[in-house]
């Protein structure tokens, strides 16, 4: 598959990745960056993180993230979410008034995207594996939220990390996210809300180290929204101090609405979160 046209990635990372249609979405296939040390390692089976990035912008966003992974011997599949980047004939998700369809579409895919890490394809063709034993999950904002979501269900992920992203969806509906302010009536949103608010099924979420970033002064997901959900998780993980669940806040970044990226600390940002999934993949 052919990258996004006019996207260049950066010759460091060219080198570990490729594009690829994971098989299973519900337009023929979910388009995602794949970035894999193997690639120049003479192949290998490495763990992995699938990576969802926020509402309006898509995969191929976060370059850096990716690369410190390879780095240190960890795959990536970038997914672009539904709606978004290769995926434009959806284009209407990528309105505030249909982030919760948006939710749900992606929680609905992430299975598929964990059938297509299993294909014996990639060995193949690609000369690279992927430790389907050590996988995480992780997003930003939108992606985040379909993390914290997906991980309340049976799942194989051996850790989690989400950057601005609400746990608490009625919370942020009621401050008013997740299209309210765009229209979105209570009565819509209901429904979805009650099947997609992470705090609403935290009594299902199997401990697993979960690693939450955010900044204190975020304008578009208010730090309550995830606050209050780190808390029960952390009381579902109990007094097991092997299950690491950590808030890691900064009172301000500098980023756009204090929301997009992290501003200032971008840089200490990323170096958490490779820190944290690498920890607990048992890397290095």
């Amino acid at each position: 598959m052919r990258g996004p046209e006019g996207v260049t990635l950066p010759a460091s990372l060219e080198r570990v990745a490729r594009w690829a249609l994971l098989e299973g979405g519900p337009s023929g296939g979910i388009p995602a960056l794949v970035v894999h040390p193997g690639l120049t390692a003479g192949g290998g089976r490495a763990p992995v993180v699938v990576w969802m990035h926020g509402r309006t912008v898509n995969k191929e966003l976060d370059t850096g993230r990716y690369l410190r992974l390879a780095r240190a011997g960890v795959a990536t599949v970038a997914i672009d979410l539904p709606g978004h980047g290769q995926r434009a004939s959806h284009g209407h998700l990528r309105q505030p008034e249909h982030t919760l369809e948006l939710l749900e579409r992606a929680v609905e895919e992430v299975d598929r995207v964990i059938e297509a890490l299993h294909d014996p394809w990639w060995e193949r063709q690609a000369g690279a594996r992927f430790d389907v034993e050590r996988m995480a999950i992780g997003g930003m904002s939108a992606g985040g939220m379909v993390t914290l979501r997906r991980l309340c269900d049976d799942h194989p992920f051996v850790c989690a990390a989400v950057e601005s992203a609400a746990g608490d969806l009625g919370m942020l509906y009621a401050s008013g996210g997740l299209g309210a302010s765009a229209g979105l009536g209570p009565q819509e949103a209901q429904p979805r809300l009650d099947r997609l608010d992470p705090m609403l099924h935290v009594g299902r979420w199997r401990p697993v180290p979960l690693l939450a970033l955010h900044s204190e002064a975020d304008r578009v997901v208010p730090i309550a929204c995830v606050r209050g959900f780190v808390e029960r998780v952390r009381q579902r993980a109990g007094p097991d101090a092997a299950v690491e669940v950590r808030l890691h806040t900064w009172p301000q970044t500098g980023a756009p609405e204090e929301h997009a990226g992290f501003g200032r600390v971008a840089a200490e940002a990323k170096g958490e979160f490779v820190g944290f999934v690498t920890r607990w993949l048992g890397v290095g």
